[in-house]
């Protein structure tokens, strides 16, 4: 309630707030976020809220059409340039900003218009994986899956496409299709990755599956993972992390990146936990998903899976 009633108090005062700094300060509130905040998601987080909250009608107009571009996943390298200069025009423009007077601001505020709606597109591209459903029909995703095979069992063939083997790596039953039926291609994906790009963590990882006594259904365990780490991406939870370690424009790449943390720590704190059996795992995950969440609370976090070993 009392929070509730400070949102409202903030509403009503915030147009005064801002005219008072501007008077006092002689900047708009997007320079004295650029110039105050530190870069990376205490800054990016704070220039969003400021574009969100505008009553500006261009600036209102900006942050649709660039909602508009990631949605329709319109930003690439080939588009990322001129759509950020023009943003960045747009608002030197609404908010009469000379840049030969503010020669810094141009440069972090385009930085954080890439990373806000970056984060936007990367948003709907896993979703359109999530919903892309396992085709066995599919050469592309049948070689993904035979991939993920030999990454994590280098050495031993398969001995058909419908096994027992299967299981051997954490799948339910002989043939794993019916397994990503509800994070679709995007779960083979985030596996693939994981094994390819940290095969010390992930043969880590597989090896306390088979625990005798704490052992798991790797492949399950993760796709349970994806499904958690789209939570995260979704509600906004995990822009912390993403706004804080992305140096370009976001990619997929970095939702694997993000996905093969998570399975390394959540690896760690099953074994740590000491589970009597699976039927434990619901709690378990949701008390490792609140940590991820406080953890993430916290402006300044980043994940970073540092294994010396594996590539970065």
């Amino acid at each position: 309630m009392i929070d509730y009633l400070w949102s409202l108090i903030y509403v009503y005062l915030r147009p005064l707030i801002k005219w008072f700094l501007h008077q006092t300060t002689q900047m708009c509130e997007l320079q004295r976020i650029c110039y105050g905040e530190p870069s990376g998601a205490p800054r990016a987080l704070g220039v969003e809220r400021s574009l969100r909250q505008s009553r500006n009608p261009d600036i209102k107009i900006l942050v649709a059409h660039l909602d508009d571009i990631a949605r329709n996943r319109g930003l690439n390298t080939r588009t990322e340039r001129v759509i950020l200069e023009a943003a960045i025009e747009t608002v030197l423009l609404t908010k009469k900003i000379d840049p030969l007077c503010h020669p810094d601001f141009p440069k972090s505020f385009g930085k954080c218009v890439e990373v806000i709606w970056g984060y936007r597109q990367l948003v709907v591209e896993c979703e359109e994986k999530r919903k892309t459903v396992y085709d066995s029909e599919n050469s592309e995703h049948e070689l993904s899956l035979l991939k993920l095979w030999n990454l994590l069992k280098p050495g031993e063939p398969l001995e058909a496409r419908v096994t027992k083997q299967w299981q051997d790596i954490g799948f339910q039953g002989d043939d794993p299709k019916t397994d990503f039926r509800g994070m679709g291609i995007l779960g083979l994906e985030n596996l693939v990755y994981f094994a390819e790009e940290y095969p010390t963590a992930a043969a880590h990882a597989l090896l306390h599956s088979n625990h005798p006594k704490y052992g798991y259904a790797f492949a399950i365990v993760g796709i349970n993972i994806t499904s958690m780490a789209m939570r995260l991406l979704r509600d906004g939870t995990a822009k912390t992390h993403v706004y804080n370690s992305a140096k370009t424009l976001p990619t997929v790449r970095a939702f694997h990146q993000f996905y093969s943390y998570l399975f390394y720590e959540f690896d760690e704190f099953w074994i740590e936990s000491k589970p009597s059996n699976m039927m434990e795992f619901s709690a378990i995950q949701e008390k490792f998903e609140g940590n991820i969440r406080g953890a993430l609370g916290n402006p300044k976090t980043v994940f970073r899976l540092n294994l010396s070993v594996d590539n970065i």
